[in-house]
C-alpha cells in the first residue's frame, strides 16, 4: 500500500535526481547561485562574490548556467558594452527547492566536520 506522502521511485525518476546532483554538484555552482540571488551581476560581481574562482573558471561555469536555462545573459548596448547574468525562473525554484536540504544539513551537519 502506497501512501499519498510516497513518490514512487523508478529509474526514470532516479536519472532525473541524478541530472539534478550532477548540476548542483559542480563546483562553484551553489556560490554563482547565490550570488545571483541578490541580483542582476556583471561578471567582475561574480568574481568578487565568489572567493578563489579563476577568470577561465567562471567564464565557464557562467556559460554552462546559461546553457542549462539557470541564467540568462544580458547585453546592455552601451560603451563599454555592459553584459548582466540573472538567474532564471528555473534556478530560483532551483534555490527554493534546496532549503529543505539546507535545513535538514544544519539537523544532521551542525559542525564543520
Amino acid at each position: 500500500m502506497t501512501s499519498s506522502r510516497e513518490t514512487r521511485v523508478d529509474e526514470e525518476s532516479c536519472l532525473r535526481i541524478l541530472r539534478a546532483i550532477d548540476i548542483i554538484g559542480t563546483r562553484w555552482t551553489g556560490p554563482i547561485l547565490l550570488a545571483g540571488a541578490r541580483g542582476a551581476r556583471r561578471f567582475k560581481e561574480y568574481r568578487a562574490m565568489v572567493p578563489g574562482i579563476s577568470d577561465p573558471q567562471l567564464t565557464l561555469r557562467l556559460k554552462q548556467l546559461q546553457e542549462r536555462h539557470l541564467l540568462e545573459r544580458t547585453v546592455v548596448p552601451s560603451t563599454p558594452v555592459q553584459i548582466t547574468y540573472t538567474l532564471t525562473p528555473e534556478a530560483e525554484k532551483l534555490i527554493a527547492s534546496l532549503q529543505p536540504l539546507s535545513r535538514w544539513t544544519e539537523q544532521y551537519f551542525p559542525h564543520d566536520d
